[in-house]
């Protein structure tokens, strides 16, 4: 067996994913994006005579996704904030007191009518 020295011990949980995990989760998050965009433009045509407000939010969803999409996917790679930290503290020995006895029980087997056959 092999003897640990007292550095520091890294948690693997800590790491960040790999670099094509994180692309291919930016692009998953972007084609999600465009297609929920596609489905706004789609709306917009069908329900223009019919519910025009409704035409409209969809219509405005349509216009303002595509930069909320690339904005996103395009944020890079980060850190989670949830993650534990990197480092793992070395267990603390307990000190022992000098000064802190404890009291000494009583030994087994001694109890009151032990003492009153012993004063008769």
């Amino acid at each position: 067996m092999r003897k640990q020295s007292g550095g520091e011990a890294f948690r693997i949980t800590g790491a960040r994913q790999g670099l094509s995990a994180d692309v291919r989760g930016r692009q998953r998050r972007y084609v999600i994006s465009m297609a929920v965009r596609t489905v706004a433009v789609v709306l917009t045509a069908v329900l223009w005579n019919i519910e025009r407000p409704v035409a409209i939010a969809m219509l405005v969803l349509g216009i303002a996704l595509p930069y909320i999409a690339v904005v996103i996917a395009n944020a890079g790679r980060e850190n989670a904030p949830s993650l534990p930290s990197t480092f793992v503290a070395p267990p603390t020995r307990p000190m022992l007191n000098a000064g802190h006895t404890e009291p000494v029980p009583e030994p087994r087997g001694t109890d009151a009518s032990d003492a009153r056959s012993d004063r008769s």
